[in-house]
């Protein structure tokens, strides 16, 4: 049988407390001194136990976390008077056992008796407090595990909605692209259906999963920009720089770019067939970039492809699975290209984004 820590605790500090006393004998007292002196600091040690765990196990969180403070502290009350007269009873008993063989007359100015009630009533006080503390501590941190756990699951129900918005979304404007190429080359678009295959391969099995290796990303987003290469005209210039290793096993999050190179391809060319499209991807100093620029062309009216959708969810990801790891800048440059940069690091470091 194993024993929690928080028991572990408890037994330590009190076996402290019990075996304190043993430190505490002057050199000249008599055994029979020695075994008065701990039983009666036993006594007010148990008479300690017995309302520090009456309130720990019962009053505390059976009375005071129920909203019930009139009766904790009229139970409280009664407990504590009683376990002082106990240990007052206790003390005189033990006394009259254990005779004190250098026992002196009690001096003409001691105070008064009641005043040890008062002082034995304070500490009595302070430990129902340490009891309430040491409850309202574990409390916290039980709602804090709570929060925690219904936060994971939360963001991990969040996840499965998103990946399952994406499949369908990704799909969606992929069919478009090969149903557009069957209008003008059905060769092509015979082409285009085998390597969407391959695509969905990945997007259905390997998106399930939160994080999967750099190099399967890597493959996939080439697959993809062959497959739009299929339907652009040779006037649409696509340079592409992936500076990554073929067996880069660097863990990151399924199709967390490829709304972005959606984008560059919807955005990036004109009504006439005429754009530019620059995707970089690389990993290194300890953090994976994916820059992609593109010449300016925002959708038509008439363009029904995708839902507008893409970006939204990248952002939504980013956060729930980089939070305070990546940074994402995003806009119009000097020349009237749109450029898109996400950096997402591979330390716990935090970054501002």
């Amino acid at each position: 049988m194993t024993i929690n820590r928080a028991t572990l605790i408890h037994i330590l500090c009190w076996g402290l407390i019990l075996a304190f006393p043993l430190f505490l004998y002057r050199p000249n007292d008599t055994v029979t001194d020695m075994l008065r002196h701990y039983l009666r600091s036993l006594g007010g040690t148990i008479g300690y136990m017995i309302v520090f765990y009456l309130n720990y196990c019962y009053l505390a969180p059976k009375l005071l976390f129920e909203n019930k403070p009139k009766r904790f502290v009229l139970y409280n009350a009664i407990a504590i008077f009683f376990t002082v007269a106990t240990m007052t009873w206790w003390w005189h008993m033990m006394g009259n056992l254990f005779p004190s063989s250098n026992a002196q007359p009690r001096p003409f100015n001691a105070p008064p008796q009641w005043t040890r009630f008062v002082q034995l009533s304070f500490m009595l006080i302070l430990v129902v407090g340490l009891s309430v503390a040491i409850r309202l501590s574990q409390r916290w941190r039980k709602m804090q595990e709570a929060k925690i756990e219904a936060e994971r699951i939360r963001t991990e129900a969040e996840l499965n909605n998103l990946r399952n918005q994406l499949n369908p979304h990704f799909l969606l404007n992929t069919l478009n692209n090969i149903y557009a190429l069957i209008a003008f080359d059905p060769e092509k678009a015979q082409t285009a259906v085998g390597e969407l295959s391959k695509l969905l391969r990945h997007a259905l099995y390997d998106n399930q999963k939160n994080f999967v290796p750099l190099y399967k990303e890597v493959e996939f987003i080439k697959n993809y920009i062959e497959l739009m290469k299929i339907r652009v005209t040779n006037n649409v210039k696509i340079n592409t720089n992936i500076d990554i290793e073929e067996d880069d096993s660097t863990p990151i999050a399924p199709l967390i770019f490829i709304s972005l190179i959606e984008n560059a391809f919807k955005h990036g060319i004109s009504q006439s067939g005429e754009g530019e499209i620059d995707i970089d991807v690389s990993n290194d100093d300890n953090k994976i970039t994916c820059e992609i620029v593109n010449t300016n062309h925002p959708k038509r009216d008439n363009d029904k492809s995708g839902s507008g959708i893409g970006l939204e969810q990248v952002k939504k990801r980013l956060e729930l699975m980089y939070h305070g790891r990546y940074t994402w800048e995003k806009g119009i440059d000097d020349d009237n290209k749109y450029y898109s940069k996400i950096i997402l690091y591979n330390d716990d470091k935090v970054r501002n984004n």
